[in-house]
């Protein structure tokens, strides 16, 4: 007799209520199984509904949601989705274990580590303290943490990304389930701490005959780990298969899109192909529009050549920023973190240059300091002639306009109780008086448009926007003042991958027809091979390696640099 699967979707639906009235459906009609010691990947993005279905598993859906029709079995005769909240609890960590996308917001704040470890110990295995500390100690030491004991004593934010993550995956795992469901487990690490997440799930998939359930909307991050993989869209499953065969021949036009969007160390193009293209091109397959949209190598060497010929914009000289670490009795500080720490760069007329670096390495602080949003400790920044550290804030106002920035996340640096028209005029207003309003409004009209966004738009708050929508304005904000230095701060990274090619796409266009400097702030290293003219890797600080864009992917001199490289996903 054929076995069961171990998980399985028989026509899952999902709904949330609408403001207006009726229901919103986010999870249509889904239906797939999940063997034994199998891994499937669901991959999709913002809205797709790939989230809600893992946790629907685990029944820990919002109060909100409305199951409609379907059912999730377990095995092949417990319904899942039937369990009463108290037999659920014992399905919960003990014959499923999940992993959250964010640890800093899963795991509790107030308490230790280890101590969160050991309560799922307790509670599943009925353990004593001292035995639950034993195992978490060694599962501390599983997740290859270096020092369990000071991990076990550590509360969440005294830990890295990564730390927090493997803290993670160790409880999902403790009360060793059948099921492990993984909720974008590496979305907000670094690349080479992404890489060692990835190995280490598999590792343990293969020790403990796991069977994984693994999200992402990132089908670089799927392909390391997946058997078999659906691809979402709203709700609704456009595309399914092995994951060698949806790679290689991928029949929907979504999925195509997103294998072809995402940006790769292996090509330099001079567009990244979106969505659209494919839908345009029913029949189109991304080598032929890869192929299309590859920058021929005269173009490249003609750049670098121009720009190696223009003078410097800006020129940073010894530059460090230091923030107090420990202060004594009368509050004086006694030791510092040099964030930035004795750096020196220029940025020339009309560049792109991109800032590589894992988190922690100070590379938004060096952005900050550049446009004096921090304080520098020592150095200079040669701007136009003139140390800007040394000018006051009254001297330092006059050439604001000229050194803007877009910041990370869409969703805080815009106003939330004002209209889009209000914050794209205040700049305007405060900055060119010389302009009248009708001038003024049609600046603002005409930077929309140039950002591919409609009139309507100026009549609406930030919350009637999507993330890519909201960063296109952000974009409009800081070009509105005809800036000749524009500082991207992560500034595509909390968007999903075809959004992302959309805005890198956006800024692209923008500065070769504006003309205006820009630093790329990122840790994507295929998103630099894309954008940038040349690259600044920077480590604990300071600068470790420095070169055009072609020359530091092809021959990198650091072994930093080689070793980020090596963490790429394909």
């Amino acid at each position: 007799m054929e076995k069961p699967p171990l998980l399985q979707f028989e026509d899952w639906t999902l709904a949330f209520p609408r403001a207006a009235g009726g229901l919103r459906p986010v999870v249509d009609h889904l239906s797939f199984e999940l063997a034994a010691g199998q891994t499937l990947g669901i991959v999709g993005e913002s809205g797709s509904g790939k989230s809600l279905t893992a946790l629907s598993v685990m029944q820990l859906l919002p109060k909100s949601a409305q199951v409609q029709a379907g059912r999730i079995i377990w095995q092949g005769h417990t319904v899942l989705s039937d369990l009463s909240e108290r037999a659920m609890n014992s399905y919960r960590g003990r014959r499923i274990g999940m992993i959250f996308q964010e640890p800093l917001s899963s795991l509790n704040p107030v308490m230790r580590c280890g101590e969160q470890i050991a309560e799922s110990l307790r509670l599943h295995q009925q353990l004593s303290k001292a035995a639950a500390k034993t195992q978490t100690l060694r599962w501390l030491a599983k997740v290859q943490l270096r020092d369990p004991a000071r991990v076990w004593k550590a509360f969440p934010h005294e830990l890295s990304g990564g730390q927090r993550q493997r803290v993670m995956i160790a409880m999902a795992l403790c009360n060793e389930p059948d099921l492990l469901i993984a909720d974008e487990p590496t979305t907000a690490l670094d690349v080479s701490v992404q890489r060692t997440i990835l190995d280490l799930l598999k590792n343990l998939q293969a020790d403990l005959g796991l069977t994984m359930l693994f999200i992402s909307h990132d089908l670089g991050v799927i392909r390391e780990l997946a058997d078999q993989v659906l691809v979402m869209r709203h709700g609704k499953v456009v595309e399914r298969g092995r994951m060698a065969d949806v790679l290689q021949q991928a029949r929907a036009a979504y999925t195509r899109g997103l294998l072809a969007c995402r940006p790769s160390l292996s090509r330099r193009l001079y567009r990244l192909p979106v969505i659209a293209d494919f839908e345009d091109q029913p029949a189109a397959k991304p080598a032929e529009l890869l192929l299309k949209y590859r920058e021929p190598p005269q173009v490249y060497t003609e750049r670098q050549a121009t720009l190696a010929s223009r003078p410097s914009l800006m020129v940073v000289e010894n530059l460090s920023v230091w923030f107090p670490k420990a202060k004594n009795w009368l509050g004086q500080p006694t030791d510092y973190v040099k964030a930035v720490d004795e750096v020196s760069l220029q940025i020339r007329q009309g560049e792109r240059l991109g800032l590589v670096g894992e988190s922690g390495s100070g590379k938004t602080t060096l952005g900050r300091a550049l446009l004096r949003l921090s304080e520098a400790r020592s150095g200079r920044i040669i701007y136009q002639g003139q140390d800007i550290l040394s000018l006051s804030a009254k001297a330092l106002r006059p050439l604001r306009p000229q050194l803007q920035m877009v910041f990370q996340d869409p969703f805080t640096t815009l106003n939330p109780r004002h209209s889009i028209g209000r914050m794209l005029h205040e700049p305007l207003a405060v900055y060119r008086k010389d302009l009248s309003k009708s001038d003024r409004e049609a600046r603002v009209l005409a930077l929309l448009e140039r950002v591919g966004l409609e009139r309507d738009v100026l009549e609406r708050k930030p919350a009637a926007f999507s993330g890519g929508q909201r960063q296109r304005i952000g974009i409009a904000r800081a070009l509105l003042l005809e800036p000749r230095l524009l500082v991207c701060d992560e500034s595509v990274s909390a968007l999903d991958v075809s959004v992302q090619a959309q805005v890198l796409n956006l800024l692209k266009d923008l500065q070769e027809a504006f003309g205006f400097s820009m630093l790329f702030i990122t840790h994507d290293l295929g998103v630099v091979k894309f954008i940038a003219d040349r690259v600044a890797v920077m480590q604990q600080g300071k600068i470790v390696e420095a070169a055009a864009v072609e020359t530091l992917f092809a021959d990198p001199q650091e072994e930093y640099t080689q070793r980020l490289l090596r963490a790429v996903l394909a």
